[in-house]
C-alpha cells in the first residue's frame, strides 16, 4: 500500500479517504495562489518522507499513514473549512501552515482534542504549555527569530547596535506582525532605531516601502514575508541597492523560490533557518530513489532538497518520530488524537536519534516537556551563494535572549488564558 494523497475539496477529501489508514494526516497545504511558490516545495517534502516510510517500513509501527491533502490557498477561511471537513476522520494533528489559520484553530482543536503543530509559527506564547495544552510550535518562534537576528546584527556590528537603524519589512498580517513587540523590546535595550515597513498582501507592490528604505538609509532591513512577498522585495532591494549581506529575512523568507527570480542581484542574502540546506544528508537519498525516481513523489520531482522541501522533510520526520513514540507509550498501533498529544509533550529526538534516520546533523536535538512546547528554540543565519545556486548555513545555532523574549511569552500567554477563562494547569 502506498501513500494517497488526495487534491480536491474538504468534502471529497472525507469522502475518498481509505479505510486502511489508521494514521491520517490532514494537509492544509497550498500549490495555488500568490504563495504557492513557498507552499509547494514544503508540501512535496512532507509527503515525499512520508511516502519513503510507507514504502520502505509498511509505515509506522505497521500502520500506514495516509496524508490528505486539502487546498487553502493560504486562505484562512478555507483553511478552516478544511480543518472543520477532515476533523471527524480521526485526523490526528493538524499542521496549518499559516499563522492566520492556527490563530482560528486554536480554540477549535483544543475544544475538540485534536493537536495543533505550527512549525516556527503561529502564536509565540503558544510555548507555555501550562495554558495552550494542544499546541505546540516547536523547533522555534517568531520572538526566538527576531532576537536571533538581532543578536547577529550585533555580533557583525562588534557588539553594540547602539544608534543604529534597523526596518522591518513585513506582511501586514497576524503573520508579519509576530516580531513586532520583541523588536520594540529589543532597540529599548540595546538602543536600535526600529522602523516598520508593512506589505500588503500579495506583495507585489513594494516600491513605496523601498523608496523609505532608500531614503531612511538602515543599518539592517529584515524581514517577515512570504510567497511572491519574498522575491519582490528582494528585486526591490537590489534596485536601491541595499547590500544583500545585511538584509536578513525570517525562515520562511529563505529559500530557492524568493531568490532565484532575481538572479545575481540576490547574492548575498541571507535568513534564518532551524535545519540544514542541501541534499548530503543520507535519507533523501533514500527519498530521491524510494519515491521520485520510482514516479511516487508528491510533485514533480524538481524541489528536491530545496529549502521549502527541507522543512517539509523535517517536519514529517519529527512527527514520525512523535508517532513512534505514541505507540510505544500506549502500547497500540493505531493511536488517538490524544495518544499524540502526549507524545509530543515528552518528546525527545536526539543528535543520535537523527542520525539514525538518516538526519545526522541537520538540525539540534528536540526536548518537549508539559510547561515548554517549543525546543530547542534555536536559529542559525544561512546566506545564498547566486553562482552557484546553494545556501549555505554560516553559523552556529544561537540562542534568542530568553531574557526579553520569555516574559512576553507569560505576558501573553497569561493574558489569553484571562481572556479565555483558561485556569493554567499545573506542570510539576
Amino acid at each position: 500500500m502506498k501513500l494517497k494523497l488526495l487534491a480536491a475539496t474538504a468534502a471529497a477529501l472525507m469522502a475518498a479517504a481509505p479505510a486502511f489508514a489508521d494514521l491520517t494526516i490532514p494537509a492544509l497545504n497550498y500549490r495555488t495562489g500568490p504563495y504557492a511558490p513557498s507552499g509547494i516545495p514544503y508540501a512535496d517534502g512532507f509527503s515525499d518522507y512520508m511516502t519513503l516510510l510507507n514504502e520502505r517500513d509498511g509505515g509506522i509501527g505497521g500502520e500506514m499513514v495516509n496524508v490528505v491533502e486539502c487546498e487553502t490557498a493560504y486562505n484562512t477561511e478555507k483553511g478552516v473549512e478544511c480543518y472543520e471537513q477532515t476533523k471527524g476522520d480521526n485526523a490526528l494533528l493538524y499542521i496549518p501552515q499559516s499563522t492566520g489559520i492556527t490563530y482560528q484553530l486554536i480554540p477549535k482543536a483544543s475544544a475538540d482534542g485534536i493537536p495543533i503543530w505550527s512549525l516556527a509559527y503561529g502564536r509565540t506564547s503558544a510555548v507555555n504549555g501550562k495554558v495552550f495544552e494542544w499546541v505546540f510550535n516547536l523547533p522555534v518562534t517568531y520572538w526566538d527569530g527576531a532576537s536571533v537576528a538581532v543578536k547577529y546584527a550585533m555580533e557583525q556590528e562588534g557588539g553594540s547596535l547602539e544608534g543604529k537603524k534597523i526596518a522591518l519589512v513585513y506582511h501586514n498580517s497576524a503573520y508579519g506582525k509576530e516580531p513586532i513587540r520583541t523588536l520594540e523590546k529589543l532597540s529599548e535595550k540595546h538602543g536600535f532605531e526600529l522602523v516598520l515597513l508593512a506589505v500588503d498582501h500579495p506583495g507585489q507592490e513594494q516600491k513605496s516601502q523601498w523608496l523609505q528604505v532608500r531614503q531612511q538609509r538602515p543599518d539592517y532591513v529584515f524581514m517577515w514575508g512570504w510567497g511572491v512577498m519574498n522575491q519582490v522585495a528582494i528585486q526591490e532591494a537590489a534596485n536601491v541597492r541595499f547590500p544583500m549581506d545585511k538584509f536578513i529575512g525570517i525562515w520562511w523568507s529563505g529559500s530557492e523560490a524568493d531568490v532565484l527570480p532575481v538572479g545575481d542581484g540576490a547574492n548575498g542574502y541571507k535568513s534564518l533557518t532551524f535545519h540544514g540546506a542541501g541534499t548530503d544528508f543520507p535519507v533523501f537519498g533514500e527519498i530521491k530513489s524510494t519515491v521520485i525516481d520510482a514516479g511516487k513523489a508528491a510533485g514533480d520531482g524538481t524541489k528536491w532538497g530545496e529549502v521549502g522541501y527541507n522543512k517539509g522533510v523535517y517536519t514529517a520526520a519529527v512527527l514520525a518520530e512523535a508517532i513512534r513514540a505514541a505507540q510505544e507509550a500506549s502500547g497500540k498501533s493505531n493511536i488517538s488524537p490524544a495518544d499524540l498529544r502526549d507524545a509530543l509533550e515528552s518528546l525527545e529526538v536526539t543528535e543520535a536519534r537523527f542520525e539514525e534516520i538518516g538526519l545526522g546533523g541537520f538540525a539540534p536535538a528536540i526536548s518537549l516537556s508539559c510547561a515548554s512546547h517549543s525546543s530547542p528554540r534555536l536559529a542559525a543565519i544561512q546566506q545564498w551563494n547566486a553562482a552557484d545556486k546553494t545556501w549555505s548555513v554560516l553559523t552556529d545555532y544561537m540562542e534568542p535572549d530568553f531574557e526579553i523574549v520569555d516574559p512576553l511569552i507569560e505576558e501573553d500567554s497569561m493574558a489569553y488564558a484571562s481572556e479565555n477563562g483558561i485556569e493554567p494547569r499545573s506542570c510539576e
